[in-house]
């Protein structure tokens, strides 16, 4: 396969140009590659349950294409560093996987191709079965970029035994409950030293959930600035700081890069953790009862982040039999059949729903995950990012965690970030004005 994309160029927008073209190079030539007319694909993969999950994807694939499957597994820190070789050397499999926040980056840089006309010239696909925020997360420019494989929005789990304990009624699994209510619960079962109320992790990807239902977002409509310090954002990250720093009713925060709010929940003696679906097979594991209700609702109601997984195919895959092979895998790795495979193991919720029904309790409440993003019940915000979504994270990640600690307060760190995430916003929005030239 032959990519579209000079090397060095590739690899100045991803950021890895200091690696240097020796560096693509030496990574295409460390094996000798799959056998012709092997059905490629490429995933990150960070356990022995994960790895089994793909090796049965790898045999429904087999037996669906009779065609051999060959799988690249790479563990999940260093899997887009891979694929970002793999691409400008050349030696990206024909079908990869891309976390929903990096769709932007790689469709605005011309990495994967648009599938609209696969889409259109197949009648035996559409993507209505898919849910809307999944393909909302798979999409560009106005053009469908990749085809999701799980979707799930965020959730609040919560220690039952703990409640009953302290005679607190259980709470509602289809009545999200409000931010008063939700502090007030987090307040009165905590006692420090003991045991807390709730745990997050101190980062955008949780605080954007609460920015989401208070109405705000972390950018304007037309991405040109960042909106951090509206006030519907203000409110919101205000809200989760004081639950840290001013009500307390969080455990100790001891490292801010290795916090881990699973961590956290799992040791029993946290009443409500946020997160998400892809957490229920860990959960499990727990040795209290638990269970999981709708995000809590702000001024704009509940409406959590919900992220997603697609699979998509390089730019430089070439037409005739090597397009026509990468679009019946695609195919194949998001059908039903595969994505059944994918919901019975727990590994998160599929982006169809045809295949839904497959992700199956404990908890109880686990049907609310589906009929949240079909919207019967609560709502979910698909997770709103930049084509330069890894260099916002990380500005944001430089001074917004030192506010959970009580060490800056909330409108002295987002006056300080906002200039240069604006400076952001606007590399964003030049690079989504070149690609819509380019489109046109």
């Amino acid at each position: 396969m032959q990519t579209k994309l000079s090397r060095r160029g590739f690899l100045g927008m991803t950021g890895f140009a200091g690696l240097g073209i020796a560096a693509a190079g030496t990574l295409a030539g460390c094996s000798s590659g799959p056998p012709s007319g092997a059905a490629t694909w490429s995933m990150w993969s960070s356990s022995a349950a994960e790895k089994k999950v793909w090796d049965d994807f790898g045999k429904y694939v087999e037996q669906q294409l009779k065609v051999k499957s060959v799988a690249s597994l790479t563990p999940s820190p260093s899997y887009p560093t891979k694929l970002d070789l793999q691409l400008v050397s050349g030696t990206a499999s024909l079908v990869t996987a891309l976390n929903g926040t990096l769709i932007p980056t790689y469709a605005a840089r011309g990495a994967h191709r648009p599938l609209d006309d696969l889409i259109a010239n197949d009648p035996d696909f559409t993507l209505d079965d898919f849910y809307q925020t999944s393909r909302s997360i798979s999409s560009f420019n106005g053009k469908t970029y990749a085809i999701g494989f799980d979707v799930a929005p965020t959730v609040m789990y919560y220690n039952k035994d703990l409640l009953k304990k302290q005679g607190i009624p259980l709470p509602s699994p289809t009545e999200p409950m409000s931010w008063a209510t939700f502090r007030d619960l987090c307040k009165q079962l905590t006692k420090p030293g003991q045991q807390y109320g709730f745990t997050c992790a101190p980062a955008i990807d949780d605080l954007v959930s609460w920015i989401y239902c208070a109405g705000g977002n972390v950018m304007s409509d037309d991405g040109s600035r960042s909106t951090l310090g509206d006030p519907e954002a203000m409110e919101a990250l205000q809200y989760v700081i004081d639950l840290f720093v001013k009500d307390k009713v969080t455990p100790p925060i001891k490292n801010l890069v290795t916090e881990s709010s699973l961590s956290n929940f799992m040791q029993g003696n946290v009443a409500f953790m946020q997160n998400g679906p892809w957490q229920v097979v860990n959960a499990r594991k727990a040795k209290f009862d638990w269970d999981i209700i709708p995000f809590p609702a702000g001024a704009a109601g509940s409406k959590p982040r919900v992220s997603g997984s697609s699979f998509a195919i390089p730019s430089g895959v070439r037409d005739g039999a090597e397009l026509d092979l990468a679009w019946k895998l695609m195919k194949t790795l998001t059908s039903t059949g595969a994505l059944d495979i994918y919901a019975k193991a727990g590994r998160n919720n599929p982006a169809r729903l045809s295949a839904g029904s497959a992700f199956q309790p404990p908890p109880d409440n686990l049907g609310i995950v589906q009929q949240i993003l079909a919207g019967k019940l609560a709502g979910g915000h698909a997770f709103d990012v930049t084509t330069n979504w890894n260099q916002v994270k990380q500005l944001l990640g430089q001074d917004l965690p030192r506010t959970f600690l009580g060490q800056v307060s909330v409108p002295d760190a987002i006056n300080g970030l906002t200039p240069r995430l604006d400076i952001l916003m606007r590399q964003h929005l030049d690079t989504v004005r070149q690609a819509t030239a380019r489109k046109g």
